[in-house]
């Protein structure tokens, strides 16, 4: 029987809480949210298929660009799947460079997020506060690798940009400042009762539904799963830079926050131990420009969490096949059952919380003129690409007769 209380109102694609668009159908008694439908899809820009038309060194421009926040781990796990493929083992400086960069991009996302966080609440002088202390780290990455986002520090065999002793100690410096800042931080979410109200018992995801969902990264540290990729499976220089892996056990918002600020005191001591211990070495092997044919995943743990490539190579400079499952794509999935029995005005904040990227989550959805628009299952788009590909000359039926 149908419920005449329940309310059901749109919130996006386009709306001042969402930094970009996004569709959530909540159907509300009263104030409390009883159901929502999760809907992406306003962003896509196919980036895998664009990168199967390229070669590789071409397609390191486009992955560095699937996020403009975490774009120095999505180089990184394409340059080392590619790397892996063709059997090189890059210097042990070129390691060293791509820690210490991961990190500082891992400081200004969790700064922005712990911004955004503030400006969902109202509590706009912690946004201020630390977009401020953002600016120093991003002033770094812009002498590091000449630009503020997409810095271009990663090559396919190493790194193309050094760390010289004048930008090691503006690094220093900036590490020292950020230090007192993040204490403070630290402690404000402690001991604020505006920031407790706010974000304890909100948004809460218990720990079985952490693990069926798959969440991952804070998301799932603040659940106490221990799933960093630097700890479980070290990659680049990070089996010689141990990280003290931060969990924490409250399974809601004020979780998430303090996950992410004791990560940030994490990465200013892995960043001072980068420094400290740089080796001396080339920046960059050789690496063919034709990639043996195989296939690899590549891992890293990108600033929200676990992020994975899949590269399939056939011999050529262009490769076959590159899939991107960003963490944004694994924790929204979670999202519906953070919001369910929650206040509506606290809908922005579960949101901001998961620290969603939607151009990292969106994939394809085929309009069609005539019938409509609908979104294809899996059939219908192997059919429709089965087709595509015969109309250029590629008749994917000769492949199949070969398989059996």
């Amino acid at each position: 029987m149908k419920n005449d209380k329940l309310v059901t109102i749109p919130i996006g694609p386009e709306h001042p809480a969402l930094d970009e668009p996004a569709s959530f159908t909540v159907t509300l008694d009263g104030e409390k949210v009883v159901d929502v439908v999760v809907g992406v899809g306003y962003n896509h820009r196919g980036l895998e298929k664009a990168c199967e038309s390229r070669t590789y060194a071409q397609d390191l421009f486009l992955v560095e660009r699937v996020c403009g926040i975490c774009s120095h781990t999505h180089s990184t796990a394409y340059c080392q799947g590619l790397e892996e493929l063709a059997g090189v083992e890059i210097s042990r400086r070129a390691k060293y460079i791509r820690v210490l960069v991961s990190e500082l991009e891992r400081l200004h996302s969790h700064l922005l997020w712990l911004g955004v966080a503030g400006h969902e609440i109202g509590f706009d002088t912690l946004f201020m506060c630390t977009w401020r202390d953002r600016e120093r780290v991003l002033d770094v990455l812009a002498e590091a690798g000449g630009n503020r986002v997409n810095y271009g520090v990663n090559a396919i065999g190493g790194v193309r940009r050094d760390i010289d002793p004048e930008l090691e100690t503006r690094i220093r410096s900036m590490t020292d400042v950020l230090e007192k800042e993040i204490d403070y931080y630290l402690e404000l979410a402690m001991t604020d009762s505006v920031l407790a109200a706010r974000f304890k018992g909100v948004g809460v995801l218990p720990r079985a539904d952490a693990e069926k969902f798959g969440v991952v990264g804070p998301v799932a540290r603040a659940d106490g799963i221990a799933d960093d990729v630097r700890v479980v499976e070290p990659y680049a220089a990070y089996d010689e830079l141990k990280v003290n892996q931060v969990t924490d056990d409250h399974c809601d918002v004020f979780g998430r926050t303090i996950v992410r600020i004791k990560e940030l005191q994490e990465s200013l001591r892995v960043i001072r131990a980068c420094l400290d211990g740089m080796p001396e070495g080339p920046l960059k092997v050789n690496v063919p420009r034709r990639i043996p044919k195989g296939e690899v995943i590549s891992r890293t743990e990108a600033p929200r969490g676990e992020n994975i490539q899949y590269i399939r190579s056939n011999g050529t400079d262009i490769p076959d096949r590159i899939r991107v499952r960003a963490p944004s794509e694994a924790n929204w999935h979670g999202m519906k059952r953070m919001m369910q029995g929650a206040y509506l005005a606290d809908v922005p904040i579960i949101v901001a919380a998961n620290d969603p990227c939607y151009s990292c989550t969106d994939r394809a959805v085929v309009v069609r003129g005539a019938g409509g628009r609908r979104a294809m299952d899996w059939e219908e788009l192997r059919a429709y690409g089965v087709e595509w590909y015969r109309g250029r000359g590629a008749d994917i039926s000769r492949v199949e007769e070969k398989l059996k």
